[in-house]
């Protein structure tokens, strides 16, 4: 849920608080100041609005609201132009980060703030007029087959999408050609990271961009997206019994605990068809069971192919032995996919992510759906900073994007410094969900990795934990 706070009076705040109401947006709660005395927006109530009886002016009343009340957004809609601006002064002293949208009623403001949107309602209205004249071309509806294959997508604050590289996001059947960033074009690749504001120009299927579009927008409680949207176990049948019933039980929890996502099980390595009835009474319309009958991994790939895109899939499940032989991890990390592998310990008793620190592009791409993630499963999160050097001047940029996501989705962060070793540091911990970046080296068996003291190289040695393992780019 995202707090937003509205300061706002006169009609064009009559009329934006009654199309809030009408969106019925209930991801969102409300908090409007000073508005409902003047006029009533609507004679039925609205749960997700709370009218604030305070001068939206006031800093004193406006900060005791906001130590109150965590804010991700702050709206400025006021018809005097000198009243929103201190109103705007007000809001910089109390909180020098937080995200403000202001509405200009067509004052040029000259304001350095990266932390804000200005408004301008005349440019607004002209722009729309402006497309209403005749001979007038509408960006994207009078271009190509003008079926919607051309669209422009802005990346909001929150996004599932933000900070994410245009490498890591599936899109074989659309493609990503411009970003507009500062009123400046990019030409993106693979390692081009996008920001929230960034206006993005996407080509492709015209079903599959208004698909982009809504996960562009989703915001919190969305993992596995953008990556897919449900989850494979990939269920290794040569084990015990009890192995199988315990990661079909983890899987089933997990699938529950991640908004409207559904579970699909593959069966491989069959080594009995006994099971297969008994496993068949777990499905539903949430979990479907999938029997491979050969043994040759070839035919069993195929087969995965075939899942993973007819289900969109998401997010992998299996066992570390089945994941580290070298065809299963070539192939599964070839999907870009997150990976969640089975440790010692079962998600059902784990209170905690922790999050060792890497580096600045690895933790920025991973961030948004750690928050996501752990959201969903109710975890404690915590970003650990162990360095044996004690050198933690470098990760100031990273904790300092970390502690920004915590306001946006009003959920805390744990930052710890310790001068240990991250790996026997680790492994000191109990019932903790390790999360981890991984990228195309995680395929690599070569031995001198052994050798190496980048501690990514060796999150595979740890069996202790559960680990989620999230891809980024190199």
């Amino acid at each position: 849920m995202k707090n937003v706070l509205i300061l706002a009076n006169g009609n064009l705040a009559k009329y934006f608080v009654e199309w809030m109401g009408k969106s019925r947006i209930f991801t969102n709660q409300y908090y409007v100041t000073c508005f409902k005395k003047n006029s009533e927006c609507s004679s039925v109530p609205i749960e997700n609005i709370t009218y604030v009886d305070i001068d939206p002016t006031s800093q004193y009343r406006v900060g005791m609201l906001m130590d109150e009340i965590e804010f991700s957004q702050v709206f400025i809609v006021m018809e005097d132009q000198k009243e929103a601006l201190f109103t705007y002064k007000n809001i910089r002293f109390i909180d020098k980060k937080i995200f403000i949208v202001l509405v200009s009623n067509g004052e040029h403001l000259d304001i350095d703030d990266e932390n804000i949107n200005i408004l301008n309602s005349n440019e607004i209205m002209a722009t729309n007029l402006y497309e209403k004249l005749p001979n007038v071309p509408l960006i994207a509806k009078n271009i190509g087959l003008g079926q919607g294959e051309i669209m422009e997508v802005l990346i909001p604050f929150g996004s599932s999408f933000a900070f994410k590289h245009v490498g890591s996001i599936s899109h074989r059947k659309w493609r990503i050609v411009a970003i507009y960033r500062q009123e400046k074009q990019i030409f993106p690749n693979s390692a081009t990271m996008l920001l929230p504001n960034d206006r993005l120009i996407i080509i492709g299927n015209p079903l599959v961009l208004a698909e982009v579009h809504k996960r562009v927008n989703l915001k919190q409680g969305v993992f596995p997206e953008p990556f897919g949207r449900n989850i494979y176990l990939i269920l290794n049948m040569e084990q015990p019994k009890e192995e199988i019933l315990l990661q079909i039980n983890e899987a089933i929890f997990l699938s529950n605990k991640l908004i409207k996502t559904k579970l699909y099980i593959r069966l491989v390595n069959m080594v009995s068809l006994e099971c297969i009835e008994e496993l068949r009474t777990l499905e539903n319309e949430n979990i479907q069971i999938l029997v491979t009958y050969t043994q040759e991994n070839d035919n069993a790939f195929q087969l995965m192919d075939f899942d993973i895109s007819k289900y969109e899939v998401g997010l992998f499940i299996l066992d570390r032995t089945q994941f580290l032989k070298h065809d299963y991890k070539k192939y599964i990390t070839s999907y870009k996919r997150p990976i969640y592998i089975f440790g010692k310990h079962s998600l059902f008793n784990i209170k905690e992510a922790l999050l060792l620190m890497g580096t600045e592009n690895e933790m920025e791409s991973l961030s948004t759906s750690v928050f996501d993630f752990s959201e969903s499963l109710a975890l404690g999160l915590s970003l650990c900073d162990y360095n044996p050097e004690g050198d933690f001047e470098e990760s100031k940029k990273i904790i300092e994007h970390y502690e920004t996501l915590s306001r946006l989705y009003s959920f805390k962060v744990n930052i710890e410094h310790k001068r240990v070793n991250p790996i026997k540091e680790l492994l000191n911990h109990e019932a903790i969900l390790h999360i981890a970046p991984y990228n195309n080296e995680l395929s690599n068996n070569s031995w001198l990795k052994f050798f190496s003291t980048n501690f990514s190289k060796h999150i595979m040695s740890i069996k202790k934990h559960p680990q989620l393992l999230i891809p980024v780019e190199k």
